[in-house]
């Protein structure tokens, strides 16, 4: 049996509004801004979001099973993941309106280890979950300006 267990809870800021902000936390979505990020769909689906839809994604010889489990369309999204002998639990992203014309998104992790071996990974990622969440903060800004057509600030 496994002892460990985190959730771990968020934010970051897009500079877009949040329904298309949400796009960006979508299967498809996530396409666009993280490097490596390649969904796979057992079944061909033209709403990758819909609850009920599964995917598959690979990162460093793992292979992570999605189910997209709740969705309540330009605001929120959860997924049931496991990654088989590692962990499992749910990812949950909320997107809300700034006031500023951007978005704050909430991205909770609920995660449980599910062998002793995979304990401390798990314990890791929950020590470096604000770096991560800040990485995505960084990526999707870089991505926005790297779009054709984005305007730069100065």
């Amino acid at each position: 049996m496994s002892g460990a267990r985190h959730t771990l809870t968020g934010r970051l800021t897009v500079a877009l509004p949040p329904e298309e902000a949400f796009t960006l936390f979508t299967p498809r979505g996530e396409e666009q801004w993280v490097a490596g990020w390649q969904p796979r769909f057992p079944v061909e689906t033209h709403d990758d979001s819909a609850p009920g839809t599964v995917f598959e994604t690979g990162a460093r010889d793992e292979r992570t099973i999605w189910v997209v489990v709740e969705r309540e369309p330009g605001r929120r999204v959860a997924y049931a993941r496991v990654t088989p002998g590692s962990r499992a639990g749910t990812v949950t992203v909320e997107v809300d309106a700034d006031g500023q014309g951007g978005s704050t998104v909430r991205v909770t992790y609920a995660l449980t280890a599910l062998t002793p071996e995979s304990e401390e990974p798990l314990h890791e990622f929950a020590e470096r979950y604000p770096d991560f969440l800040q990485s995505w903060e960084e990526e999707i800004a870089r991505h926005l300006v790297s779009r054709p057509g984005a305007a730069t600030r100065s």
